[in-house]
């Protein structure tokens, strides 16, 4: 099995270190050994995804160079193979509407519950990985 590749943006250095421990310590096994990339601008994780390939993007919302939503609408446009999950404190149900019509494939609302963010890249780690769609 390949190893799972994920771009972590976000622009919060707390919420980036969180992302990182998360990740790290994850017990499911579709996640653990992952390899991580971080941006912390959308200008950065476009910079990243032009040389490295992605399976999952975890994507903030706000960001000081524009929406994260507008980078999710591009690789949907360009049909880049990714699974992409918005992480916001922008949490009504408009918000996560917005989320997934943008082309994201998962929504946790911040502060999200550890166990919630491995869930959400396990399972669109391993319908990537069988080819289910998820």
């Amino acid at each position: 099995m390949d190893t799972l590749r994920i771009l972590a943006l976000d622009d919060d250095p707390v919420n980036m270190s969180l992302i990182r421990a998360i990740v790290s310590r994850a017990s499911d096994p579709a996640v653990q050994g992952a390899t991580m990339h971080e941006a912390t601008t959308l200008a950065a994780a476009r910079a990243v995804l032009a040389r490295e390939p992605i399976d999952i993007l975890l994507l903030d919302v706000h960001l000081p160079d524009g929406l994260g939503l507008d980078l999710a609408t591009d690789l949907r446009r360009d049909e880049v193979d990714i699974k992409i999950v918005a992480l916001t404190a922008s949490v009504l149900p408009a918000d996560q509407q917005a989320a997934l019509a943008a082309g994201c494939d998962a929504f946790l609302a911040k502060p999200y519950p550890a166990a919630a963010l491995v869930e959400a890249i396990g399972e669109l780690a391993r319908g990537r990985r069988t080819g289910e769609p998820s």
